[in-house]
């Protein structure tokens, strides 16, 4: 049975959390930031996130890693030549499939 006290308690902190770590770089950084530095740094911040998270998603998410490695590969090979998202989505993930079915059965 689910405690709806306990889960609130946890939701109302997450939810603070979550405001604060948004509100208070607007309240602490006034003005436009000068430093280049620092502009690089935020710059790059999204695609490491991204990245960090995606990754290892990447490589656990099959029964293989040799199908993840394959199915990694075609997706850089396709982003390389400008293909979609969907295209590379599709395209990797069907690599994935093809590859663990050949593995299944080898």
């Amino acid at each position: 049975m689910v405690d709806w006290i306990t889960f609130f308690k946890y939701l109302l902190v997450m939810a603070g959390v979550t405001y604060l770590v948004r509100m208070v770089p607007m309240v602490l950084v006034r003005g436009k930031i000068k430093n280049n530095f620092i502009r690089s740094f935020l710059y790059y911040v999204p695609y490491a996130v991204l990245s960090v998270m995606t990754i290892p998603a990447i490589f656990y998410s099959t029964s293989y890693i040799i199908s993840a490695v394959i199915g990694l590969a075609v997706a850089l090979v396709l982003s390389y030549f400008n293909r979609g998202l969907l295209t590379v989505a599709v395209f990797a993930s069907a690599t994935v499939l093809v590859v663990e079915l050949i593995l299944k059965f080898v």
